[in-house]
Formats: C-alpha cells, structure tokens, sequence
C-alpha cells in the first residue's frame, strides 16, 4: 500500500485535484492512478527521479496530452472540457522553453504575446519589459536568443509564463541550468508569487530545490505517488533518534537497551563510535537518557537528537536516491 500523508486542504480549496489520473503506452503504463490535491496559494513541489512520470503527469494536467482514464480539476474546472476557460489563467513551462533563435528575447515574447487571444495589445511592450525585470533579464532583452545561455532560456521562458497575471503557475524543473544565483533569484521568485496569491507547481528532480521553495510535496516513484502532504507532516512520519558519540560503544548499547530503546549497529566517524537508537515507542526525554548513560559509567563525546531528513524520507520511499545539490 503507498504511504500517504493526511489532512489534506478540502476539496474547494485546491488549485489541481486529479482522480485515479493514469496515461499508458501501449502495455506500458506511465502514470498509475494518481490522486493529486494541491492547495491553492501553496508552492507545490511534485518530486521524482528523472523517469518517474512527472512530465507526463503536467502534460495531462495542462491537456497537452490525453489521459487514459480519469479525472482532471484545474482552478475549480473539469479539463479538458473547460480547457478554454482555464488556460488563460495558468502559466506553464514544460520540458524546456522554445524561441526563435534568431530573435531577440524581448521580440520573442512580443511574438508569443501576440498569439495570445486574451492578451491586450496596448499593454503588450510594458508587460514583456516587466516580465523580462523580474526574471533578472532586462540587460540581455535586445539579444538574440541564440546567444543565451541555457540558464538565460529557461528564464526567459519563465517570463513567458509571467505575460499575463496568473492563478496558476506550472514549472517544469525551472531551475534546470542555471547558475547557483540564477537559482536562488528562481527561488525568490516563486516565493514572491506565492505571497501575491499564485498557486506555483514545481516539479523537480532536487530535493534541496524542494525544501527551500515549497510548503506541499507529492512524492512520484515508477508512475505512482508514494506520498503526499505539507513539507513538515512528511518529515514528521520518519523517525527521530537519539545519537551518542562515545568510547564506550559496548556501554552505551547495553544501557539504551535496558531502556528499552533498541540501537542500531556501531557506526565508526573519526575517533569515537557512534551509537544510534531510534526514539519511537519510548516515553523517555533526551535528558533522562543522558543521565541513565552517564550512570552506567558510559563517557559521552557527543549527544543529539536527531530529526528525520526528506532525503531519508524519500530515499525509503522511492528505493532510489535524488539529487540533493544543485
């Protein structure tokens, strides 16, 4: 059975809520049945390893792709039945922007402005200006776009997305490319559009992208969701432990088993061994378990307590590891 989180927002307050959503290929099944519920106003990290079914999951959620059976709500509408009604209230870059590259970038989003029946023409110039500014690109507007960085294109796409005001904004691993300040300005950005009311859905492949960006995740492994919820409930179903730097290994296992703690095998780093026991189950403060181990003669180099990482959370989840640096 897949773990799932609780205490989800309900059901009119979501930005995306799908039901049983599943894409196949042939006999090869891509998205598996996945119940999304994403909060609105939240940033909302949709995490996998690359392959995990991610992209194939925003491309049913924005009908670019058809899905194999069920449900898709998007800002309180049925799509793709209500595609028309939706689209212009959500911002999308998926699987990498597009532009012409012999166009400069402030052209290009004049151009892909223009296609746009619900964008006002008055306001076209001062709107791509802005878009440009807040993505840290007004110094290379005039440059055609073949002299871009890969970093530069993805936030020019980004800016593409920001044309208009939106409810809803769909990053697909926005921060693919870019350089640790082009990230951190990605960051700050979504931040700021969450704060303006934007609901934002991020997918990524970075766990630390996650964790600094997003209030809710959902966990994708082979095509299912593993797990799903705020940030802080996911850390809370791992495991905290107390963690002993001693010695006197031997000594420290004996007195945590008589409190009936059950530690797990010595781990040796630098000098003195490390005793680890996990703390579930037990009534005893971190305190007392000093006292008992200083009681039993045991010497103590080192002693905390140690909350559960997403990274371990996640890694016990998929059976797989994400990357964890950008």
């Amino acid at each position: 059975m897949h773990d799932t989180v609780n205490g989800e927002a309900p059901a009119l307050d979501l930005a995306i809520e799908s039901r049983g959503l599943t894409k196949r290929f042939g006999t090869q099944t891509a998205v598996n049945g996945i119940d999304l519920a994403v909060p609105r106003g939240s940033v909302f990290g949709f995490l996998g390893p690359n392959g995990s079914g991610k992209t194939t999951s925003i491309r049913m959620l924005l009908a670019l792709s058809r899905a194999t059976s069920g449900t898709i709500i998007v800002l309180g509408q049925s799509m793709p039945d209500r595609l028309h009604d939706v689209l212009p209230h959500v911002g999308a870059l998926v699987e990498g922007p597009a532009f012409y590259p012999f166009l400069s970038g402030a052209a290009n989003l004049r151009r892909l402005d223009t296609a746009d029946r619900h964008a006002p023409s008055v306001t076209r110039r001062a709107r791509v200006q802005l878009a440009l500014a807040r993505v840290g690109l007004s110094h290379a507007a005039d440059k055609k776009v073949h002299a871009y960085s890969l970093g530069m294109k993805q936030r020019l796409g980004i800016a593409n997305a920001l044309l208009l005001p939106r409810k809803l904004l769909v990053l697909d691993e926005p921060t693919n490319g870019l350089d640790p300040q082009g990230t951190r300005e990605v960051r700050s950005l979504v931040r700021s559009l969450a704060a303006e009311g934007t609901t934002v859905f991020v997918s990524s492949h970075l766990l630390a992208e996650v964790e600094q960006m997003c209030t809710h995740a959902a966990v994708m492994s082979a095509g299912s969701i593993v797990a799903q919820g705020t940030l802080a409930a996911l850390r809370q179903v791992g495991q905290t432990r107390v963690s002993v730097r001693t010695p006197d290994a031997v000594g420290a296992v004996r007195v945590l088993t008589h409190l009936g703690l059950q530690p797990t095998p010595t781990v040796v780093d630098g000098a003195d061994p490390i005793v680890v026991a996990p703390l579930v189950g037990t009534h005893w403060e971190p305190e007392a378990i000093v006292t008992a181990l200083v009681a039993g003669g045991v010497r103590i180099r080192g002693f905390a307590v140690e909350e559960p990482s997403l990274e371990e959370r996640f890694v016990a989840l998929t059976g797989e590891g994400f990357d964890v640096v950008q």
